[in-house]
């Protein structure tokens, strides 16, 4: 980046502060708002059982995966990965539905209600996830997609992590609609604005170092392609099967994420931030096996942690387990911002950023999250915690030996 300011290439600069700013935000208000204001919502502010929650939130990713599977070939099949205003145009739109849903969330009262609106958010988060990760390959030259990753990551962990109060719906609320509000205006400004800039972010995808995905040199076999999104799928799976069940014991909380001590928590966030940039650094030199392997691994060495220390019943909680943690999720966070397109061209990046993201990302963290919903219930928390850790193992021990494979041109790019 520090090239396009000596070069005075102040269109580009802004494309991907653009896409960074857009994505980061977007990012924040998934994992706040969405994924733990709305368990919050259901079950302590409607009263809804585990069950009912667990089952809507089920819902609610099947919905979103549905509809970004269908959306993303729908912009496929009309080009629209190509058409840069349009995206802009779409991205408009899904913030301001986005925007009228968190502000009408404070008046729901029912179940009924609570599905109706469900249904509104899967519709503008399944049309937001090919629409605006398809905008990568407009704004984000191939070389510098990791960076890009590493601080969409940095800044929305950084901002949820370090920044968000006590983790109550009422609050997330808030934040995300303020921050929504804010977005709108400007979003809308640059849609319906003509501009030079703009005119040359709407050519820069058909630049060969925009177009062509790092892991396209060699082609893409469906058979790989459909790999990365188990192994996505996996780590998804794994984190917020593992997550959900900490965020309910107060111990693990109150001793790092929502510690009243600001020192544990900026340690914390500085960990996400540190993570994700060294993240970024490893995406642009390593191949993907390892990176997943690493991912895998950390996961495994953090749930291990949590095992030990609920067998010898101690009564405070260790600053590494989180601080593992949060390297584990900045180095797959990262993964997940740059992998899918660097996987794809403008014209197969909306179907495959709705099957990468959608199929792997969202249906993994929302099944697992009603999963861990009822088995709050159902198991104590050591067996639950070594269910994850055992999962998360299988996944390394099965890379592992993924690893040992021929590797194809694609993946050493």
């Amino acid at each position: 980046m520090f090239e396009l300011l000596k070069s005075r290439d102040f269109p580009s600069l802004f494309g991907i502060s653009l896409f960074v700013g857009m994505m980061a935000a977007g990012y924040y208000y998934n994992l706040t708002f969405v994924q733990l204001g709305l368990e919050d919502l259901g079950a302590r502010l409607l009263g809804l059982s585990a069950a009912a929650v667990a089952r809507d939130m089920a819902l609610l990713a099947l919905l979103t995966c549905g509809m970004a599977l269908v959306f993303g070939y729908w912009m496929n099949r009309q080009g629209w990965g190509r058409l840069f205003r349009r995206k802009l145009q779409l991205s408009f739109g899904v913030i301001a539905l986005q925007s009228a849903l968190t502000f009408i969330s404070a008046w729901l009262n029912s179940e009924t209600a609570f599905l109706l609106w469900l249904a509104g958010v899967s519709l503008a988060l399944g049309v937001g996830v090919p629409v605006m990760f398809s905008l990568t390959t407009d704004l984000v030259p191939v070389r510098w997609r990791g960076w890009a990753a590493a601080l969409i990551t940095a800044l929305s962990y950084f901002a949820a992590a370090g920044f968000s109060g006590e983790w109550r719906f009422e609050n997330f609320r808030q934040t995300t609609l303020l921050l929504l509000l804010a977005g709108l205006p400007a979003i809308g400004l640059l849609t319906f604005l003509r501009h030079p800039w703009l005119d040359a972010l709407s050519k820069q995808h058909l630049r060969p170092e925009f177009a062509h995905g790092r892991f396209t040199r060699g082609g893409v076999s469906q058979k790989q392609f459909f790999g990365f999104i188990i192994a996505m799928f996996g780590i998804y799976f794994v984190d917020s099967l593992g997550f959900l069940r900490l965020l309910k014991t107060p111990l693990y909380m109150q001793s790092a994420w929502q510690s009243p001590d600001f020192d544990i928590r900026l340690f914390i966030t500085a960990t996400h931030v540190i993570g994700a940039m060294a993240a970024g650094a490893l995406y642009t030199s390593l191949r993907l096996r390892p990176l997943f392997l690493w991912v895998f691994g950390i996961f495994a060495l953090t749930h291990l942690q949590y095992s030990f220390h609920i067998r010898v019943e101690a009564e405070s909680g260790v600053l590494s387990m989180p601080m593992l943690y949060a390297l584990a999720v900045s180095l797959y966070t990262v993964l997940n911002f740059a992998i899918w397109a660097d996987l794809s061209t403008p014209d197969t990046i909306p179907l495959n950023a709705a099957l990468g993201v959608a199929l792997s990302g969202w249906t993994a963290t929302f099944l697992s999250t009603s999963l861990a919903i009822a088995w709050g219930e159902q198991l104590s928390l050591e067996r639950h915690i070594q269910v994850v850790d055992s999962l998360a193992m299988l996944f390394f021990l099965a890379l592992l030996i993924f690893a040992l494979l021929p590797t194809r041109k694609t993946e050493t790019a």
